[in-house]
C-alpha cells in the first residue's frame, strides 16, 4: 500500500483506497438499506478496499470509490463518497498469479503462458473484476460466466501492440480473457478494442479516463 492520500495524481482507474476508522464510520452513520449497510459493515470491519471510479470534475474535496458487492449482498454495486482527507492509503489489484487457484484446472496453465509472455515484453497484469475482488475479499465474487478482467501498463503505442498479441494469444474460453490496456497518463482502452483499432477494422477508439470517456481516432495524439 502506497501512503499518498490525498493527492490528486494517485486517483487512476483500478486503484484500490482504503480508508482509515474514522472515515469508514462516518461512512456506516450514512441512511444505508439493510443489505448495503451489512456489505459495508464487513468491508469496514475486515478493513476491505474500496476501487476510485469515475470522478466528477465539480465533486471539490470528495472522491468517489465504488465496492462491488458479492453474492451474499445481491451483488449490488455500492457508491461511496468520501473527502480526500479520508483516504489511509492506496493499494493495487492482485497480479494474475495470485488469482491461479480460482482458475478451472484447463485455464491455469495459460494464464501461466500468458503471465511469461507478458514479462517478457516488460509488462504485467492486474485482475479486477470478480476474480480480483475474490481474492481480495475471500467471499464469492465469481460466478459461472465470469470473465477474467486484468488490466496491463503499457509504454507506448508499440508496447501496446505487443501485449495485445500477447492478450490474444491466450486460448482459453473459459474464463473469457477480458480487460484494458493502461497507458502512462491514465487513459485505458479496452485491449480487444484496440487490437481491432489498429487492425484497421474501426476507425476509433473508446478511452477511458479518470473523469470520462471520449472516441480519439489518432493513435499519435493517444500514445502522447
Amino acid at each position: 500500500m502506497t501512503a499518498r492520500s490525498g493527492t490528486v495524481e494517485a486517483l487512476r482507474r483500478h486503484r484500490l483506497v482504503r480508508l482509515t476508522r474514522e472515515s469508514w464510520a462516518t461512512v456506516l452513520a450514512r441512511p444505508w438499506d439493510a443489505p448495503a449497510r451489512d456489505c459495508l459493515a464487513h468491508w469496514a470491519a475486515h478493513a476491505l478496499p474500496l476501487v476510485v471510479t469515475r470522478q466528477s470534475p465539480g465533486a471539490g474535496d470528495l472522491i468517489a470509490l465504488g465496492l462491488p458487492a458479492p453474492t451474499r449482498w445481491e451483488r449490488r454495486r455500492i457508491a461511496v463518497h468520501v473527502p480526500r482527507c479520508s483516504l489511509l492509503g492506496f493499494a493495487e489489484f492482485p497480479g494474475l498469479g495470485e488469482v491461479l487457484p480460482l482458475l478451472p484446472e484447463p485455464a491455469r496453465a495459460a494464464a501461466c503462458e500468458l503471465q511469461a509472455g507478458l514479462a517478457a515484453c516488460g509488462a504485467s497484469a492486474r485482475v479486477y473484476g470478480s476474480y480480483g475482488w475474490q481474492v481480495l475479499s475471500g467471499l464469492d465474487h465469481v460466478r459461472p460466466g465470469s470473465d477474467l478482467d486484468v488490466w496491463v501498463q503499457v509504454e507506448d503505442a508499440a508496447h501496446a501492440d505487443e501485449v495485445a498479441h500477447r492478450l490474444r494469444g491466450h486460448a482459453v474460453e473459459q474464463p473469457r480473457l477480458d480487460g484494458e490496456l493502461m497507458f502512462p497518463d491514465g487513459s485505458a482502452v479496452a485491449w480487444r478494442e484496440w487490437s481491432g483499432w489498429r487492425a484497421a477494422r474501426t476507425r476509433a477508439v473508446m478511452v477511458k479516463r479518470l473523469t470520462g470517456a471520449m472516441l480519439w481516432h489518432d493513435v499519435a495524439a493517444l500514445a502522447a
